[in-house]
């Protein structure tokens, strides 16, 4: 095989529960208590910023108990009082139901069984005989109140003019806007460069927007007697992250969609960004993931699975009475004994380049991303239920990093980032996979993160929590502890790996790898191959000459400096969300065509294609 382009990971962005991940706050919130006390003031001004508090370093505890796991707060809905329809069937035995109404409510078909008497110009009787169901709007106690919502007091749709978007599509535009500033380089001077078609933009959710704005919108209008608009349908949509990117932010022609892929969504999307670059078919790779699924409709599905941490089980747990209070800060307990995951929003991004771009442009390299692996579980009883796919995607992603570096650091410098949702299915077949995988790959001592019980679970982008928090591990050199837990289960496998309740430094220029695991509903798995930007140097410093690479960290320079006045601005609350709404639209006069190569607004896109079949040109 022939030299392929690397593809490194530039840049990071995003918003979750811990806050913003530009600038490594995110993690830094996590593993707060092993910080330093200088990263922890920046980390509380970066939430500052973002909960609109103009001391944050007075009001230190608010801002650490408004963030991460926690009872659901009112902008989502109030847990105590859910709104719903109690269907209300009346019979009239003998004595007609009778009411005076308004004539504009009346239904366009009438019922048989109703007689209608005229009151006014404005207002009729309804005698109703015989049966008659209602529907009575009411409120009940919702069953799971914990969720990881984004810190209290962001609202990503009041930072840019949002017009009625999802809350999902609200949260990519300030994502995506975090990662194209965190990359410290202009993206017209990318634009100029790379040519059109050679930008990929790869990111979507793996439920769609499900909120009032979106899909929720369109199914139940009607239901409630309001009006369907002309944009609940094209706003539900499951890859529209990438067209809002492409639309609005990037203004990109090139390759697009979302691979959706249950909980394993944003590894699917790196897959594509992955294989784009080794293969040239792309110099630049945009990936992400949204979602916004605190909602009741959607968690009540999830609770109805037997899938979510209710109330009344994790009482159960800990041995509660009925009336007794619950620190939901706990509610996801990974590799514990447990009763369910918990719901999360979250929108995570990051920029692939391929390594010679990377080294032109002095694009700061926060690691690399070789390989996703992607495979399913053959027969299933069950279909939310994990399969046997996760050996083989886990195997695979093994195998590739003992293939690029030896077996020596793949069993003494890497970390695996377990899906960890806080199941008792779960903490049963992910240890075993990790237990087996790392025993016939040598490993010894693997050391093992879980961080959905900081995060919760925020389903297609789960893995994208993943992904970025690694970056950032690096960066700290902390491995948060599964700090939510007293002890393991007694059902989970421990050989060749290493738990730990603490947070556990260490030292990243001996980091060589992670593992990034993933395992969604309906069999998708996914594992990904990462390399430390340690490693990553030194495979690079192996690929260019001593020039070449001085010339690199030369242009590095200003991109860091650029990279750290994005995270000040953010901080100062001077960064605005990338939102070009009507500009630079191209129509049909913006393009040219040749034979050979066509340009369309200026930027070429290449016609002169090769015959990949050439042994079997006529």
């Amino acid at each position: 095989m022939g030299r392929q382009r690397l593809p490194v990971i530039v840049s990071l962005g995003g918003f979750s529960g811990a806050g913003r991940t530009s600038g490594h706050h995110g993690v830094a919130r996590m593993a707060y208590g092993a910080m330093a006390r200088p990263t922890q003031e920046r980390t509380l001004s970066a939430l500052g910023a973002m909960m609109g508090i103009a001391d944050p370093l007075d009001r230190e505890q608010y801002i650490l108990d408004h963030t991460l796991i926690r009872r659901i707060e009112s902008q989502h809905f109030d847990v105590d009082a859910v709104l719903w329809n109690q269907r209300f069937p009346t019979e009239s035995n003998g004595h007609p139901v009778t009411f005076d109404i308004e004539r504009r409510h009346l239904p366009d078909d009438i019922p048989p069984n109703w007689k209608i008497t005229p009151t006014s110009v404005t207002h009729v009787n309804v005698n109703i005989q015989g049966q008659q169901e209602f529907l009575l709007p009411t409120e009940r106690e919702f069953e799971v109140k914990a969720a990881c919502q984004l810190p209290t007091g962001y609202e990503p749709g009041k930072l840019y003019a949002s017009r009625s978007h999802p809350r999902g599509l609200q949260m990519t535009v300030c994502a995506a806007s975090d990662t194209l500033g965190y990359l410290g380089i202009d993206w017209e001077t990318i634009r100029q460069k790379v040519p059109a078609d050679q930008i990929s933009v790869y990111a979507g959710s793996a439920m769609g927007q499900l909120d009032n704005f979106g899909a929720g919108g369109l199914l139940k209008s009607r239901y409630i007697g309001k009006r369907v608009t002309s944009k609940y349908c094209p706003l539900s949509l499951v890859e529209m992250p990438s067209d809002f990117i492409n639309g609005y932010i990037l203004g990109t022609m090139g390759s697009t969609g979302a691979t959706a892929g249950a909980c394993a969504s944003f590894l699917y999307n790196m897959k594509n960004g992955i294989a784009d670059i080794r293969a040239g078919r792309a110099r630049v790779a945009f990936v992400g993931a949204a979602e916004a699924p605190i909602h009741p409709e959607v968690m009540e599905g999830y609770y109805a699975m037997g899938a979510l941490a209710s109330d009344k089980e994790l009482r159960a747990l800990d041995g509660l009475d009925a009336g007794a209070e619950l620190d939901y800060r706990r509610a996801c307990r990974p590799f514990s004994n447990n009763c369910g995951f918990t719901i999360a929003e979250s929108a995570q991004m990051i920029i692939l380049m391929d390594d010679e771009l990377a080294m032109e442009l002095g694009a700061t390299i926060f690691g690399a991303a070789p390989e996703v692996f992607v495979n399913a579980d053959g027969f299933k009883k069950s279909i939310s239920g994990p399969g046997v796919g996760n050996y083989i995607t886990m195997g695979r992603a093994l195998a590739a990093t003992r293939a690029m570096l030896g077996e020596d650091l793949l069993r003494h410098g890497g970390m695996v980032q377990a899906h960890g949702t806080g199941t008792p299915q779960n903490r049963v077949t992910e240890s075993e996979i990790m237990s087996r995988v790392a025993g016939a790959f040598g490993i010894e001592q693997w050391p093992v993160t879980a961080l959905k019980c900081y995060l919760g679970h925020s389903l297609g982008a789960a893995s994208g929590d993943q992904v970025t928090a690694t970056l950032s591990m690096w960066a700290h050199g902390v491995l948060p502890g599964i700090t939510t837990i007293e002890e393991l289960a007694a059902d989970v496998s421990t050989e060749h790996l290493a738990f730990s309740r603490e947070h556990r430094h260490f030292d990243p220029e001996q980091s060589a790898y992670a593992i990034i695991n993933s395992k969604g509903f309906g069999g998708n798995n996914a594992s990904a191959t990462m390399l430390s930007p340690a490693i990553t140097r030194r495979m690079l410093q192996q690929r260019y000459s001593a020039e070449e690479w001085r010339n690199y960290e030369a242009a590095n320079e200003k991109v860091r400096e650029a990279q750290h006045d994005h995270d000040e601005g953010m901080i100062a609350g001077t960064r605005e969300p990338v939102y070009h709404f009507d500009y630079g639209v191209l129509l049909d006069g913006d393009v040219d065509l040749g034979p050979r190569q066509m340009s369309v607004g200026g930027l070429p896109v290449n016609l002169d294609l090769p015959n990949p079949f050439d042994d079997m040109k006529l």
